[in-house]
């Protein structure tokens, strides 16, 4: 059955239009005049009416991590209790990071990612291909990623999965042959080391020592070395979950010599600063992460950078842990699992704290959430945009609207809300993937219907 969605605004990049929507099977068959719409959906079209909310494209969240196994642990959400998170804020397709470990091939890892994830998504999905050990093999490998649909990769340089320079080199010089990208962790392994071991020879064990030993400078300190690699190789990069002004300043002078550099920040870095750090006991640790939040001029930066359009994408890096889990690390600040949840309030953040505020435009939040992602990683004009021909993902948010952020009421499997209390502006209403309803009022109402999305290459400008 057609389905006709009345009265809303329809929103792009582009600009935003009063437009109703017409859904045909799993496409958006048609946007335009309701007039022209209701003849075309036909009389026996289902009519769905969406009069005062915004309709965006479904977001995209390219940074997550579901089912992972870190850190003496395994995250708190798997594929099923993530997406099912993700679908209920909006989200209608994540990219995962699937893992070659040392000694496997990318095959093995991919088809060990497949496995955690088929059949268990709520949302659609693909992966980047994150690569620990390289030789002439899984040099080799690459181009069979690149024809599976996995057509991103990522890098550590930090972790016991980094790669030194040389290997990092190696890997863009092959990724360029086959128009492949890369995201990088970007943070120096060895300032980190140095300061870690410093910090417990004076016993200083805690909470507070996490920020104190992967300070800005570490960051953006192996930014500049990453682009510096890239520079020679001639070819773009994505740095993931950018925190600071440090960090953004040495961006801005590699493009100002005409590097093509794509960012991705987060919504903690946006909204989240290093004084809670500082809480009593153990409440800190419910934020560690790596790189750690930062301070109030840097959240500023970033907002800047997002009106400016210098930051290109807003994803969350959700990595949820458990306060027990996060327990772990209560005698040695090093074992605490680094990582928070974040897929299920990234859009009403955003929107709250960015459009309602007059930060960025509703405009501006499509471009991060919605189209950029899909053209950066190989999706667009299948998702990322309303349009004929487009999958029917679409997100129905209804500013306006007070709710405030509880564990309570979140479907991650964590027991906490690293926002909690937080007040929001807007509720997302609906969510329809490819063309099925499957959040109605604010619940999940369809079972796990995700697809794997095979992806293409990286078409965004820089």
């Amino acid at each position: 059955m057609k389905k006709l969605l009345k009265g809303g605004t329809v929103v792009s990049g582009g600009g935003s239009v009063l437009a109703d929507v017409v859904l045909d099977g799993e496409k958006v068959a048609a946007v335009g005049l309701p007039r022209d719409m209701e003849e075309l959906a036909g009389v026996d079209a289902q009519v769905v009416d969406v009069s005062g909310c915004l309709l965006f494209p479904g977001f995209i969240d390219a940074h997550t991590h579901f089912d992972l196994h870190v850190a003496g642990t395994v995250t708190a959400d798997d594929f099923e209790t993530g997406t099912r998170a993700a679908i209920r804020g909006g989200t209608t397709s994540i990219i995962d990071f699937g893992t070659q470990y040392p000694g496997e091939s990318l095959a093995q890892g991919l088809a060990n990612w497949h496995e955690k994830a088929d059949g268990k998504c709520y949302c659609d999905y693909g992966f980047h291909m994150s690569i620990t050990d390289w030789n002439p093999e899984v040099s080799r490998e690459v181009q069979d990623m690149m024809d599976a649909g996995v057509t991103s990769f990522k890098l550590y340089m930090t972790y016991d999965t980094q790669v030194d320079d040389e290997t990092i080199f190696s890997i863009l010089r092959r990724l360029k042959e086959v128009h492949g990208i890369t995201g990088v962790h970007c943070e120096n392994s060895g300032m980190i080391a140095a300061l870690q071991a410093e910090a417990k020879a004076a016993g200083h064990m805690g909470v507070s020592s996490h920020p104190a030993t992967r300070p800005a400078a570490a960051e953006a300190e192996a930014i500049g070395r990453l682009l510096r690699l890239a520079q020679v190789v001639d070819i773009p990069v994505v740095v993931v979950h950018l925190t600071c002004k440090e960090g953004y300043d040495v961006i801005m002078e590699a493009r100002r010599r005409g590097q093509k550099v794509y960012v991705e920040t987060c919504p903690q870095y946006l909204l989240m600063d290093d004084s809670l750090y500082k809480l009593p006991g153990m409440e800190g640790a419910k934020y560690v992460c790596a790189p750690p939040l930062r301070k109030k001029e840097d959240q500023e930066c970033l907002w800047q950078g997002l009106a400016a359009g210098q930051i290109q994408t807003v994803s969350t890096d959700h990595c949820s842990f458990t306060t027990e889990q996060k327990a772990l690390g209560k005698d040695d600040f090093t074992k605490i699992p680094g990582g928070m949840p974040g897929v299920e309030t990234r859009g009403t953040l955003l929107y709250t704290y960015g459009v309602d505020a007059g930060r960025i435009t509703k405009e501006q939040m499509c471009r991060v959430l919605s189209e950029n992602p899909a053209r950066l990683y190989g999706m667009y004009p299948q998702k990322g945009v309303i349009a004929p021909g487009s999958d029917g993902d679409i997100v129905v948010l209804r500013p306006g609207v007070e709710d405030v952020i509880t564990a309570e009421n979140q479907l991650s499997s964590t027991d906490y809300a690293p926002l909690e209390g937080t007040k929001l502006t807007a509720r997302i209403e609906r969510v329809f993937l490819r063309g099925r309803e499957v959040v109605k009022d604010g619940k999940v109402a369809e079972e796990k219907t995700g697809r794997f999305v095979k992806r293409g290459e990286y078409a965004l400008e820089a």
